[in-house]
């Protein structure tokens, strides 16, 4: 891979990781079961330099903003090279949001120039609020022929002969405005430098190294903090292969990891859950003969590897599974929410390890990792190297809020020096998320600290810990909250915790259930169980990183659901 200690911008290593690898493929854009794009180093670059002459020529300077607004797909890599081979700002979006909420960012970012789709577009110039949009250039791709587009471009004609200046930048030059999930009334912009992505970068290559052949299979959006640094910088500077694949359905996602025989992966507890769904699900479609001989393997392998991974001898026990992931796929990472231990130990047992990691938008993307060495299941690993960790005001069993002071904590959020002076204290991010080191300096989680509760015992409730009791509760989601977090004017006398479940489409909550989530309550201690529960009918609603936004939810319940709703365990 490249020396990143050598370079002082992203725009600058990425050109020469185009020069160094010209003949190596460096993205791969899939549609179900279709190869839209394939493309080398020296095919990107080909693509990419006339789009940034073509912003020049349009007045693009060094330090100017543009916003990427798309779906996964080789257009969001190649715009975003080209803002940063001018040296300007990127601000990657969540195409999901509102046309309202995005007309709100471009204006709090100040975005000189918008990249975008065509539907996403559309709706956009028809959103209240469209007409005082002060962004001076947009580009749009896929668009029809026949489309008149307003106060735009098509991004596939915005091109210029003539070789473009790489726009010389500076290590703690602004790289990029990246907005935290929750964008409700106070848009919280985080401005990330280029130190913050050069020294990330070079953190997780260290311990998960990429190199030209490895192919990294991109499911989440490119606006996502972890797929933009692992999905993109990180293979890139390495001369390895992106695929994106433009759908998320299982069966392509299956298909993916055969075609192109992908090495690493990132995604999101939900989807992680899902392939565990599906895998339990053809275990228990075995024979019983067919059963016991798998379970012996596992067990095996469980055995073989326990002081690390041993990818041979685990393609070896356990041929069909590793053919079924493609049969070079090393690790796959997640992060963004609470994973389960169980469910990481099941791909651990099978050969499959999955690192997983716990970081922030304001930290750049990733604080700790999990570098399976040994594999632990019940925490989010040791801190990256050059990333310092600290418990402020720990209780009495140790826990406390995570504080963190690395060259990879933001510059500040922009236009906002209050909130930035409540986050970052003496160079110190404060998380909000609570945790504790364990003996082996492996930090566990526990929770968002404005999620705490306090019984009148004086005693502290984790929600996201209490979560943990209930894995594996066959349902499609559930979320644990304090009733008085959800009907705040009741004043019900005590702090009653309530269980919201969720079922799978067709499912009912049957006794067995019942007892199942009863049994499961009584094994906590009496200060933790859960009162009662209720159960819903609509998917919770979440961030583009797949975390429940447990104050939408808590809210939605609160207007559709009383008090008297909760049924008591």
């Amino acid at each position: 891979m490249l020396d990143l200690t050598k370079y002082q911008s992203l725009g600058e290593a990425l050109r020469d990781a185009l020069d160094r690898w010209p003949n190596e493929v460096c993205l791969i854009e899939s549609d179900r079961d279709r190869e839209c794009i394939r493309l080398t180093y020296s095919d990107f670059k080909e693509t990419a330099l006339p789009l940034a002459r073509a912003l020049q020529d349009a007045g693009f300077r060094p330090g100017d903003r543009a916003a990427i607004i798309m779906t996964n797909q080789s257009k969001w890599l190649i715009s975003a090279y080209a803002v940063m081979f001018c040296g300007g700002v990127l601000v990657p979006l969540d195409y999901k949001l509102t046309a309202a909420e995005h007309l709100q960012l471009l204006a709090h970012s100040q975005a000189k120039v918008l990249f975008t789709e065509f539907h996403l577009w559309r709706a956009i110039s028809q959103a209240v609020g469209f007409d005082g949009l002060a962004t001076e250039t947009v580009l749009v791709t896929e668009a029809p022929g026949s489309a008149g587009l307003v106060k735009a471009f098509r991004w596939e004609d915005f091109r210029r002969k003539g070789a473009p200046d790489l726009a010389p930048r500076k290590r703690d030059d602004w790289a990029t405005i990246v907005y935290s999930s929750g964008t409700g009334g106070r848009p919280k912009g985080c401005v990330l430098t280029n130190e913050n992505y050069l020294e990330q970068c070079a953190a997780l290559t260290s311990l998960f190294p990429f190199w030209p052949g490895v192919r990294y299979l991109s499911i989440l959006p490119t606006n996502h903090a972890v797929d933009f640094m692992v999905g993109f910088l990180g293979p890139f500077v390495c001369g390895a292969t992106v695929v994106h694949l433009r759908t998320l359905r299982p069966e392509f996602v299956r298909d993916a990891f055969v075609r192109y025989r992908i090495t690493y992966m990132s995604l999101v507890p939900m989807v992680l859950k899902n392939l565990e769904r599906g895998l339990r699900s053809k275990f228990d479609e075995m024979s019983s003969k067919k059963r016991w001989v798998l379970d012996r393997l596992i067990a095996l392998n469980r055995l073989l590897t326990r002081g690390r991974p041993r990818a041979a001898i685990s393609r070896l026990l356990l041929p069909q599974i590793h053919r079924a992931f493609g049969g070079g796929l090393r690790a796959m990472f997640v992060g963004g929410a609470f994973m389960e231990a169980s469910t990481l130990q099941f791909f651990y047992d099978l050969g499959v390890p999955v690192s997983n990691g716990y970081g922030l938008t304001e930290a750049g993307t990733v604080l700790t990792l999990n570098d399976c060495k040994p594999f632990r299941s019940d925490t989010v690993g040791k801190p990256l190297p050059g990333v310092e960790l600290r418990i402020l005001n720990p209780d009495s069993e140790n826990i406390g809020e995570v504080a963190a002071r690395s060259k990879t904590i933001m510059s500040h959020y922009l236009s906002d020096p209050e909130l930035t002076a409540k986050t970052i204290v003496d160079g110190w991010l404060l998380t909000g998320d609570l945790g504790r080191f364990d003996d082996t300096g492996h930090l566990q989680l526990f929770g968002r600290k404005k999620n705490m509760i306090v019984t009148p015992g004086g005693k502290n409730i984790y929600p996201e810990d209490i979560e943990t009791a209930f894995d594996g509760l066959p349902v499609k989601e559930y979320c644990v909250f304090a009733a008085n977090y959800i009907w705040k004017k009741n004043d019900l006398g005590r702090e009653m915790l309530v269980i919201v479940i969720l079922l799978e489409p067709g499912q009912e909550f049957t006794n067995a259930l019942r007892e199942d989530l009863s049994a499961r309550n009584r094994r906590l201690p009496d200060f933790k169980r859960i009162g009662g529960y209720c159960v819903v009918a609509k998917d919770f609603p979440r961030t583009a990183s797949m975390k429940i936004k447990r104050n939408q939810l808590a809210e939605e319940l609160g207007k559709v659901l009383q008090r008297s709703d909760v049924i008591e365990l």
